[in-house]
Parts: structure tokens; sequence; C-alpha cells
């Protein structure tokens, strides 16, 4: 392991985790990014090789280790060896079968609930 480090926004440019540096870096801020179990609020913390991030990426929790450092933004090869995924996100499939339990089901055509199948609902929801 060597002694460099980068900043973490643009390191996940470089692996293509974000479009746009400007995406990462809001990232950073919102304070939802972890770098080796410590909350990170700012773009411009340094990131080493073996440190451990976890953050949230569409439906996913990505959880990833920095195999390297990169000095540019390359093809989607080559970012793909600046980290090793530890927790690969699901197939589409299984989200949105997760998604679907989630959601209660009416039949087609009954419309919307009434007032005291609302009542009926909302005690069913506080009773848990």
């Amino acid at each position: 392991m060597s002694d460099e480090t980068l900043r973490i926004d643009k390191w996940l440019w470089y692996a293509r985790f974000f479009k746009s540096r400007t995406l990462a870096t809001r990232l950073c801020v919102s304070g939802k990014l972890v770098l080796n179990n410590q909350f990170i609020r700012k773009g411009h913390a340094t990131l080493k090789e073996g440190d451990k991030l976890t953050f949230p990426k569409n439906d996913d929790i990505r959880v990833i280790r920095v195999v390297s450092l990169s000095t540019r933004r390359g093809p989607a090869s080559e970012a793909m060896t600046l980290y090793e995924d530890l927790q690969p996100p699901q197939p589409a499939a299984k989200r949105q079968a997760r998604r679907k339990e989630a959601v209660a089901m009416r039949e087609p055509g009954s419309g919307r609930p009434t007032k005291a199948e609302r009542r009926a609902i909302d005690k069913l929801r506080d009773h848990d």
C-alpha cells in the first residue's frame, strides 16, 4: 500500500459511480457517505487504498473497498479495477418484487377507499 491520497469526490467520479463530480460532491456534503465507519460531510476528505466506503446509490446501499487510486477518469473497464464490491447491488427483478411486497394491493376498479375504510387502514397501521 502506498501513502497516496485522493479527494473522495474525485475518486467517486473516477470510479464512475457518478456522472459528474458535482453529483459526487453532493453525496459527500449530504452526510450519507461513510468512510471507515465515520460519516463524511466534506468532498475534500481524503481517501487511500484499503479504505471502505458505504453510500446509497439509487435503491441500493453500496459497500466498496478502494483497491487503487487513479489520476484520471478512464473507461468503465478501467474504473472497475479501482474498487472491490463487497455488497453487489441486487438485480432489478428482486428490487421490483421487494417493492411490490411493501405496497398494499387493491382490486382493479375498486376505486379509492371510503372514509370508513381509510379509518380501518389507519387503525391497522397504528396498531403495529
